[in-house]
C-alpha cells in the first residue's frame, strides 16, 4: 500500500530546494588575489642598520666589511631594494646577524648614494653594436690605476686611452702604473702622454713598491689592465697572503685571464682599499657621449673651439679644428688618430681590443 502522506512530504521537501532563495553578503566567500591585496608604501626605517662596504659579489651573495667592528659578513639583498644592483665598492646599510660568524646571513636594506660609478660597455664581441649593454665595474672609487706592462706583452696605448676616457667620464683620477720595468724603459709611452701631465709610477720586480703604495694610501683604487701585465702579481705584493692567481703570457704576447671576479682588498695598516678586477680584453665606451669622449683627450679638446658648428671631428669635412692643431705642431698626430679610432668604435666594432 502506498503511503501518500510520506510521498507528499518528499515532494514538498524537493520543492523547497528548487524555490528561489535570496542571498546576502554572508553567503559570499571570495578571497582576494595576491595582486589585489592592499600594500603599504611605508617601509621599515631599519634604524639599527650598520654601515658596510661591499668587497665581493657572488651569485646573489654579498661579502661586506662592517666599518664599525671590522667583521666580514655575508649578506643578501632585501626585496625592498627592487632592481637596484649592488656592486663591489658600494657602501650599504645592513641588518640582521652582522657578527660574521660562519653560516650566518645578514640583509642589505639600503645602498648609500654613490660618489662615482666606473662603467664600461660590454662590446667585446665581434659583429656590430647589437647586444651591447652597460656594466658597472665598481662604485665609489677615488682612483683608476691603469696597469700596463712595458714589455711582454708590449704597452697598448689604445687601451690606456679608453681607460682615461672612462676615468674622466666618471670623474675619477687616473694613475698609470707601468710594470716590468726591468724589461724595457718607459720613455716611449711617457712621451706619448707628455701633453697630459699624466701621473705614473714605475714598478720593477726587484724593487719595493713604495711609490705605488704612496699613491694608493687613503683612497679606494680600482686596478684594471689586460691579462698578463702583472696586475695580480702587484696585488699579491701589496696585500701579502691574498694569493690572487697569476698567469703566464702566451707565445703570441697575450695574457691568460686569471682573476675571475672583482675583489676589494684592504691595504696593510688600513692605508686604503684596492679593488682588483678581472683581466679584460676590451673597455667599451659606447655609453660615453662624443663630447665626453673628446674630454678624455685634454690635449685636443681646446682645439675644438676652432671647429665649425656641428663638427663631428672625424675630419671628413676637411675643416676640423683638431686637424689644424696637429698641422701646426700643437698635438701629437698619434693622439688624434687614437681619438678618431675610439670615435669610430662607438659606431661599430673598430679597435674593440684597444690595441695601439
Amino acid at each position: 500500500m502506498v503511503d501518500h502522506g510520506a510521498r507528499r512530504q518528499r515532494w514538498q521537501w524537493r520543492g523547497g530546494l528548487t524555490r528561489k532563495r535570496e542571498y546576502d553578503e554572508d553567503d559570499v566567500r571570495v578571497r582576494p588575489g595576491r595582486s589585489s591585496r592592499p600594500r603599504t608604501r611605508q617601509r621599515p626605517k631599519h634604524s639599527d642598520a650598520v654601515e658596510g662596504f661591499v668587497v665581493a659579489v657572488d651569485r646573489g651573495r654579498y661579502t661586506c666589511h662592517i666599518e664599525s667592528t671590522g667583521a666580514v659578513v655575508t649578506a643578501m639583498r632585501a626585496r625592498e631594494l627592487g632592481r637596484h644592483g649592488v656592486v663591489v665598492g658600494d657602501r650599504v646599510q645592513i641588518v640582521g646577524d652582522v657578527s660574521g660568524r660562519p653560516d650566518t646571513l645578514a640583509r642589505i636594506v639600503r645602498i648609500d648614494e654613490r660618489t662615482s660609478v666606473l662603467m664600461r660597455t660590454a662590446d667585446d664581441e665581434e659583429g656590430g653594436t647589437e647586444g651591447r649593454f652597460e656594466r658597472v665595474v665598481v662604485a665609489n672609487a677615488d682612483q683608476l690605476v691603469i696597469v700596463n706592462s712595458l714589455q711582454d706583452p708590449p704597452p697598448r696605448t689604445g687601451f690606456i686611452d679608453r681607460c682615461l676616457v672612462a676615468a674622466y667620464d666618471a670623474e675619477i683620477d687616473p694613475l698609470l702604473c707601468l710594470t716590468k720595468g726591468d724589461l724595457a724603459g718607459p720613455e716611449a709611452i711617457l712621451d706619448y702622454y707628455a701633453e697630459l701631465d699624466l701621473p705614473y709610477v714605475l714598478c720593477r720586480p726587484d724593487q719595493p713598491l713604495d711609490a705605488l703604495v704612496a699613491e694608493l694610501s687613503g683612497k679606494v683604487s680600482v686596478m684594471i689592465g689586460h691579462s698578463g701585465v702583472g696586475k695580480s702579481t702587484l696585488v699579491n705584493r701589496l696585500v701579502p697572503g691574498t694569493d690572487r692567481a697569476v698567469g703566464r703570457v702566451s707565445a703570441v704576447g697575450k695574457g691568460r685571464h686569471t682573476s675571475t671576479s672583482a675583489l676589494a682588498l684592504r691595504l696593510p695598516d688600513d692605508r686604503g682599499w684596492i679593488i682588483d678586477t678581472p683581466g679584460i680584453r676590451s673597455f667599451g665606451l659606447a655609453h660615453v657621449s662624443a663630447d665626453s669622449l673628446l674630454h678624455g683627450f685634454p690635449d685636443l679638446v681646446e682645439a675644438s673651439t676652432r671647429c665649425p658648428p656641428n663638427c663631428d671631428h672625424t675630419g671628413a669635412g676637411g675643416d676640423c679644428g683638431l686637424d689644424k692643431l696637429v698641422a701646426e705642431g700643437g698635438a701629437d698626430p698619434r693622439r688624434l688618430e687614437s681619438f678618431r679610432r675610439l670615435l669610430a668604435s662607438k659606431e661599430g666594432v673598430l679597435d674593440v681590443d684597444g690595441a695601439a
